[in-house]
């Protein structure tokens, strides 16, 4: 609890200000420690970085390292924002501001800053006070390690509370959150479906490249710009710092239907990179219906997203369903000017879940670029896991330019956190894959072979005249097909449709596969890419 003296002279403090016009985003200044006040644009801040890049990296301060190694998980549980003391509680900016606590598996302190004067368009009009850590802000419990953190320690990260409007007084916004960072570079949010998911990041370096040991740069400064009156928007800006590289951020962060998510930085890189990921997207695949062991896990499916959707520079709409592989995985898609690309969760029954924690509610994350990213690719990195508590899946772009040592990015792109993409195809899109033994039912099944089932579903296939049945265009990177069909699936549904086919294959090596649907020369379904991997004596998940 917070203490009474150290609160009762703030609010004294808080009323002063109100009753002399100071703005409402200043309250939070009376409630909290602030530092003095320093001058602040967006422009400075890439200036900053990009001076950084020019000398060598300084790791964290890691004088509190003892005291963080006792806040472990169950201690860091036990330590709680006191949202009596959330800035833009009481102001104009609808959105409260919360913080996470610094602890041993959140080390890096991230320094915090409000900014005012932000609507004034004269020079220097903008100024950021840092908000300066006391252990007074959480609740925590008496014989708390946190206690022993000295003034200013910092903060592990922020998240920003449902707003207080009236039509939202359902949700208690001291309970609900709709973004958060915390860790590294990553960031999350909640879709339509109020539920959080998978994560994004401000960068990844070197994801599973050989030889290499993959780096995860820091947000180590925050700034916030109060919210206009009855905004549904919060801009934010961020420094990062790694050592292979900085960058300056700007988020501009809506919501509404989801959260859509503006994202404008700047990178430099100190060093060379063999992979740089942009916008990269980072999420949990266990199993699905497409393949999973007997009796691993009482549930029929496991994830956070189930597949990678690009949207390429040529129109093309492709699905790639996600794997747990036997072994690490690089898929590279290549594309000059893309459209878009994302982790997506489809499968939206609660049936085929049977959980608790509610993965049909998971978002879907789209990443739509605002200007040509030119040549590159979408890269797809998938890691073998056994449990549904590691994220194993990344997606990215990758530029195809050499990332060297003195490179420097800017890069413009918007995130949006829904249900389902915001720019569906008009073709009949995947809606499961499903893989089992080949040949026949009653008949002794030959080595080597495995049967697909691959499902599509939407108005095209509805329209289809009487009788028709779309062609299966099918090919692979080796291998050979046999029993090749499409059939509607027998369900009732109209538009609900899927091919079959086997595939006969030696050795141990992936295969990649491509499938659509088409009648008369015309596509009817996006295209169905997948990795399969042969001779699986028993499964890895």
């Amino acid at each position: 609890m917070p203490d009474r003296r150290r609160f009762l002279a703030s609010a004294t403090a808080a009323a002063a200000l109100a009753a002399l016009g100071i703005p409402p985003e200043a309250l939070a200044a009376a409630r909290m420690k602030m530092g003095s006040a320093e001058r602040f644009s967006f422009e400075a801040l890439i200036a900053r970085a990009r001076d950084m890049a020019k000398t060598p990296y300084r790791p964290y301060d890691k004088a509190s390292r003892e005291i963080l190694d006792q806040i472990d998980y169950e201690a860091h549980g036990k330590i709680k924002f006191n949202t009596d003391y959330a800035p833009f509680a009481d102001g104009p900016g609808q959105f409260p501001l919360t913080f996470f606590h610094l602890g041993k598996f959140f080390r890096v302190p991230v320094r915090m800053f409000v900014l005012d004067g932000a609507g004034d368009s004269s020079p220097g009009a903008t100024r950021a006070r840092e908000i300066l850590y006391d252990d007074h802000y959480f609740d925590m419990p008496a014989d708390s390690p946190a206690h022993q953190l000295p003034p200013g320690s910092g903060f592990a990260g922020f998240r920003f509370q449902e707003s207080r409007r009236a039509d939202q007084q359902k949700k208690d916004w001291r309970k609900n959150d709709w973004v958060a960072f915390l860790g590294a570079s990553y960031f999350r949010a909640i879709g339509d479906l109020y539920q959080y998911g998978l994560s994004a990041r401000g960068i990844a370096i070197d994801v599973a490249e050989a030889g290499k040991q993959e780096e995860f740069p820091d947000f180590t400064q925050f700034f916030f710009e109060p919210a206009a009156p009855g905004s549904d928007t919060v801009v934010v800006y961020a420094l990062l710092e790694g050592p292979s590289v900085t960058g300056a951020y700007k988020f501009t962060m809506r919501r509404a239907r989801g959260v859509t998510m503006e994202i404008d930085k700047s990178l430099f890189l100190r060093r060379d990179v063999a992979r740089l990921g942009l916008a990269p997207a980072t999420s949990m695949y266990w199993f699905s219906e497409t393949v999973k062991g007997a009796g691993v896990d009482w549930r029929p499916e496991v994830h956070d997203s189930d597949g990678l959707a690009i949207w390429g520079g040529n129109g093309e709409h492709i699905w790639r369903p996600l794997n747990n592989p036997p072994r690490t995985m690089a898929s590279s898609f290549a594309d000059s000017d893309l459209r878009g690309f994302g982790l997506l969760q489809r499968d939206r029954d609660f049936d085929h879940y049977q959980d608790g924690v509610l993965y049909d509610r998971r978002p879907s994350l789209w990443v739509e670029p605002l200007e040509g990213w030119g040549d590159g690719a979408v890269q797809l990195i998938e890691l073998r896991t056994d449990d549904e508590i590691h994220d194993n899946i990344v997606a990215m772009w990758v530029p195809k330019a050499r990332a060297s040592a003195g490179s420097a990015y800017r890069l413009r792109y918007r995130l949006y956190w829904q249900k389902d993409e915001p720019f569906p195809s008009s073709l009949a899109r995947c809606v499961a894959t499903r893989l089992g033994n080949g040949g026949q039912p009653g008949q002794p099944r030959p080595p080597n072979v495995r049967k697909f089932m691959v499902e599509f579903k939407g108005a095209p296939l509805e329209k289809l005249p009487y009788g028709a049945r779309p062609e299966a265009v099918l090919s692979a990177s080796r291998g050979s097909f046999s029993y090749v069909f499409t059939e509607p699936v027998p369900n009732g549904v109209p538009g609900h449709w899927r091919a079959q086919f086997d595939l006969t294959v030696e050795g141990e090596e992936p295969v990649d596969l491509r499938l659509f649907l088409r009648e008369q020369g015309q596509a009817l379904s996006e295209t169905w890419l997948f990795q399969y991997h042969p001779f699986r004596t028993s499964p890895v998940y």
